[in-house]
């Protein structure tokens, strides 16, 4: 085997190792205990969730706020060095502090533990050496242990904050679950990504309207409303008398009208309608506005307000566009 290859299958065994170290660990009623009460401390916190490390730790903080802001834990990171030149300021007495350290002997973060201890906020330690100063001055502390670094040396954090970072995980996402955090609060933090589009955004949002939808009255000819759908293109025109939708004309409609070889000069636009549309709501999501047309082989939508009034016309291929 390729020595580059060997190597790289010995990185990802040892950090394996330590993550099914750490599963075992849930089996022990003590380390039970020690998370639930963490959960329940962090879920019961009435201001904001700090985490705090340094280096490598630090990092893993990081990410770990960043996962805890996506599903409904307030969290903020604080970085251990700059925290003594004016950053402490951001925790209050209704906080909790996560702090993560190694070694449990990081001077930066151990520093901290008596202004901690003056505001009167619970501390969570992560830690791979519970006999430490830090673990024990900290009210919870979470076993992150390895056997060993993934780094030869057995020096670069590698294993270690791996496992920081499932636990981590694994902290959010029990508190996601006890909070009953939806797909819908997911999107609510998320409205720039897929999901967000799929579960927040409306028809009404992005659908066309005013002088861009393309209308015209049953009396229309039918030169008249050939240039009416081409001019808005759209594929189609909707028919409409005073505030009355009558009907819509679609392209295919057309040209299914030329194919019989009929009479063109007296047709209007009464003549060719389809005469029971499908119309949806502006609120209506636009992914279930997609399913709408996928399900009747359709490729545009009337829409309206509650009142049945047209509000405008979406598209197929504007939610195509939008990623849905």
């Amino acid at each position: 085997m390729n020595k580059i290859i060997k190597d790289a299958r010995q990185v990802v065994s040892k950090e394996k190792r330590s993550i099914l170290d750490l599963e075992k660990r849930f089996l022990n009623d003590g380390f039970q205990k020690k998370f639930i009460k963490a959960v329940e401390t962090i879920f019961n916190c009435k201001g904001k969730v700090v985490i705090t490390g340094i280096g490598k730790s630090g990092i893993i903080a990081q990410k770990i706020v960043a996962t805890f802001n996506s599903t409904g834990t307030y969290s903020t990171f604080l970085h251990s060095a700059d925290s003594i030149h004016g950053d402490l300021g951001i925790v209050r007495e209704n906080d909790v502090v996560i702090l993560i350290s190694k070694s449990g002997g990081t001077t930066e973060v151990t520093r901290l533990i008596p202004v901690f201890k003056e505001l009167g906020v619970k501390t969570i330690l992560i830690t791979g050496n519970l006999n430490s100063n830090l673990a024990k001055a900290s009210d919870i502390v979470l076993d992150s242990s390895v056997i060993e670094e993934a780094c030869p040396l057995n020096l670069a954090p590698t294993s270690s904050s791996t496992t920081a970072l499932v636990l981590g995980d694994a902290l959010a996402v029990t508190l996601l679950e006890k909070r009953g955090f939806t797909k819908e609060d997911f999107a609510a933090v998320h409205p720039g990504g897929m999901l967000g589009r799929r579960l927040l955004l409306k028809v009404g949002d992005i659908m066309t309207k005013g002088k861009d939808m393309p209308v015209v009255k049953a009396s229309t000819d039918l030169k008249d409303l050939i240039y009416e759908i081409s001019s808005k293109r759209l594929g189609c025109t909707i028919v409409r008398d005073n505030s009355k939708i009558l009907g819509i004309i679609t392209d295919g409609d057309i040209r299914r009208l030329l194919e019989k070889g009929s009479n063109f000069d007296s047709l209007k636009a009464k003549d060719i309608m389809n005469k029971t549309p499908k119309i949806i709501s502006e609120d209506t999501l636009a992914k279930n506005a997609l399913e709408v047309m996928e399900k009747n082989k359709i490729t545009q939508l009337i829409i309206c307000d509650d009142k049945k009034k047209l509000c405008g016309i979406i598209h197929i291929h504007s939610l195509v566009e939008l990623g849905l």
